[in-house]
């Protein structure tokens, strides 16, 4: 178990992330580079593992929290939570097979091209218009969800912040009841990774659970202020997240 004073630290950041992962998603850009940054001894499957069992506390809380209040349709978060689960313990399972060098590259030209889409539509998510009905809106849905879901397992940053792109700019939802659905599937996704990632590397339970608490009441604040700021605040946060992530990215990318 790392000091009270790294700890703290950790649990701040956990705090921070939760409400931006409530809102916008991309909490992972906050939470996993602090948990590299304050345990620089410990192994990457415990940090991974570590991670997601304060995400999916945080994640839980967030989601709950929108059920109650913007009511997303379940019809869609459901069954593209399952596949998004399958996809994610697929993606985990294959995240030792994939280098950082190849993926990361690919990851930061779509995050780019998603940032400059979403830029380029001042109106995209401000109000709901769904491009599919009846069995092709469950089928995008849920491919889309298997697709980051695999994601998730695989690499992860940004993977709230991918499922409301696909949310928004896919199926048409606006920013609020997209964001809603997002932390539904993306507890999905968290609990997926992590029926792999406990069997391979016991995450530190004792932090997890600490910055998981964090993670509840960032995650309970992001998602009130996401409620009663609307979908013009949601995707302000979105594009800073995006911008954020690409910065992130560009310079692991140049590092390397």
């Amino acid at each position: 178990m790392p000091g009270l004073d790294q700890v703290l630290l950790l649990c701040l950041a956990a705090l921070f992330a939760g409400w931006v992962d409530a809102i916008s998603g991309g909490g992972g850009l906050v939470q996993l580079p602090a948990l590299l940054l304050v345990l620089p001894g410990a192994s990457p499957a415990a940090v991974l593992a570590t991670n997601k069992l304060s995400s999916v506390c945080g994640t839980a809380a967030s989601a709950l929290t929108y059920q109650r209040r913007v009511r997303p349709d379940l019809r869609t978060a459901l069954p593209m939570a399952a596949v998004a689960l399958v996809g994610a313990a697929g993606g985990a399972l294959c995240a030792s097979l994939l280098p950082r060098t190849v993926f990361e590259p690919l990851v930061l030209v779509l995050l780019i091209a998603v940032a400059a889409w979403t830029f380029a539509r001042p109106q995209m998510g401000l109000v709901e218009r769904l491009r599919f009905s009846g069995h092709r809106h469950h089928l995008v849905a849920a491919a889309a969800g298997a697709a980051i879901g695999f994601y998730d397992g695989i690499f992860g940053p940004g993977t709230g912040a991918f499922l409301v792109v696909a949310l928004v700019g896919l199926l048409g939802y606006a920013f609020l009841p997209g964001s809603a659905t997002a932390r539904i599937v993306n507890l999905a996704t968290n609990i997926g990774a992590l029926l792999v990632f406990i069997p391979q590397g016991a995450p530190m339970w004792r932090l997890g659970l600490a910055m998981g608490a964090c993670n509840v009441a960032g995650g309970w604040l992001g998602a009130h202020t996401a409620i009663s700021r609307g979908s013009g605040f949601v995707r302000a946060v979105f594009l800073t997240v995006v911008v954020a992530l690409i910065l992130r990215l560009g310079y692991d990318v140049l590092t390397q």
